[in-house]
């Protein structure tokens, strides 16, 4: 099977120029400059001058669309991550919150079920990302407390051999006891492990870097910053991701979580080789209302939503992000002042980069995955592709596109 999407403005790794794409049996065949040759193909998509992307690969969700990964059901992974192919996002991380051992076990389940479910038709569902429950409560953020703990090896053993296969990630505080150890586990399993709710200082954080733990969830939010102590000034998570060149880091560039001014610090202070944008979003993305519940429907914690994101109920802190992915490229592009081709490269290459896809996902070049996503100068998403199959827009919806 051979498509042909011609008319559009293609979004590279370097530039943003007017080009086609050749689809051929899921793979980009061709990328090329300008109008397109004259090919034989069984599809050919005129884009009507939208642009064309790599689809947005996504590292940190709970859910959207009502559903979160939480509440132990298939329909529920389903309704999620088609709420988010909606808005461009081709591969996804589920993320699993802090909870009791069974509702954890549970979530590897559902995962397993939903990437069968899924294959072929909605997003490439990679692993969990499991965000505890290995966490400080001194940055606890919205996760309930109540299911936060230490690093325990008979427990977090129990998770590895019953989410073989299943787990990609996982966040933990590296200043709890026995968290090294705990990452040198991740590793040899083939998970990748990352710092996040996390009260570590300098020297701590440089100790877990070496240790393997070379990314850090959602910077700025729930993590350790400077103190100052008899004098003296000690750096926390969020200094020491900037100290240590080789860090990756995730921001939730919904514009609520940072100001536009820190994230485009962000990219220019760790470059875009090594800044990922997340929207670590809850159930209530792709929705319009006013409150909701951050985790499973039974255990959760009910959450405000106002000013576009998510708050405790007592407006003390934010509680999650409301954002889709496309936002993101929106809140990069029109407010923090980073051109298109760097925005959508910190969604694409970066993230794929990050979790080990980056040779089949996360740039338009020939020989990866078409997965694509069309959107148009508002970053109002117009078409998705995943595998070279149209699931929103191309191909399965043509009035969008096709003439």
């Amino acid at each position: 099977m051979t498509t042909l999407l011609h008319n559009t403005r293609l979004v590279l790794p370097d530039r943003v120029c007017r080009g086609f794409v050749v689809v051929t049996d899921g793979i980009l065949s061709q990328v090329g400059i300008g109008d397109a040759p004259s090919i034989e193909c069984d599809n050919c998509l005129d884009l009507h001058d939208h642009y064309l992307a790599p689809g947005f690969v996504e590292l940190h969700t709970h859910g959207a669309g009502g559903a979160d990964f939480m509440d132990g059901t298939l329909d529920a992974f389903e309704t999620a991550c088609n709420t988010h192919l909606e808005h461009g996002t081709t591969t996804i991380l589920p993320t699993a919150l802090a909870a009791t051992k069974e509702e954890i076990l549970r979530s590897i389940d559902c995962f397993r079920l939903a990437k069968t479910a899924l294959d072929g038709k909605g997003p490439y569902l990679h692993g969990l990302h499991m965000e505890g429950p290995y966490l400080n409560k001194d940055q606890a953020g919205a996760i309930d407390p109540n299911y936060i703990r230490h690093p325990d090896p008979a427990e977090y053993e129990e998770f590895l051999a019953y989410g073989r296969g299943a787990i990609a990630r996982w966040t933990v505080a590296v200043e709890m006891e026995g968290a090294n150890r705990f990452a040198e586990r991740l590793l040899e399993e083939g998970i990748l492990p990352s710092i996040g709710h996390s009260n570590a200082e300098y020297c701590q954080v440089k100790d877990a870097f070496e240790h393997g733990v070379t990314h850090v969830t959602h910077l700025y939010s729930a993590m350790s910053t400077i103190v100052r102590r008899g004098g003296f000034r000690h750096s926390g998570v969020l200094e020491s991701a900037f100290c240590i060149p080789d860090m990756t880091v995730e921001i939730i560039a919904d514009g609520c979580h940072l100001p536009a001014e820190l994230l485009n610090m962000v990219y220019r202070v760790k470059g875009v080789n090594h800044v990922a944008l997340t929207c670590d979003s809850m159930r209530c993305a792709g929705q319009n209302v006013k409150t909701s519940i951050l985790g499973s429907l039974e255990n959760g914690q009910p959450v405000l939503i106002e000013d576009d994101v998510a708050k405790l109920m007592d407006r003390s802190a934010f509680a999650g992000s409301i954002a889709t992915d496309d936002r993101l490229i929106r809140v990069m592009t029109k407010q923090a002042d980073v051109p298109l081709h760097e925005a959508v490269y910190m969604m694409t290459q970066t993230p794929a980069n990050i979790i080990g896809l980056g040779d089949k996902k996360g740039s338009l070049t020939v020989g990866k995955d078409a997965d694509l996503v069309c959107f148009d100068d508002d970053i109002t998403v117009t078409g998705v592709m995943v595998g070279g199959i149209g699931l929103r827009g191309m191909l399965s919806t043509p009035k969008n596109l096709v003439d």
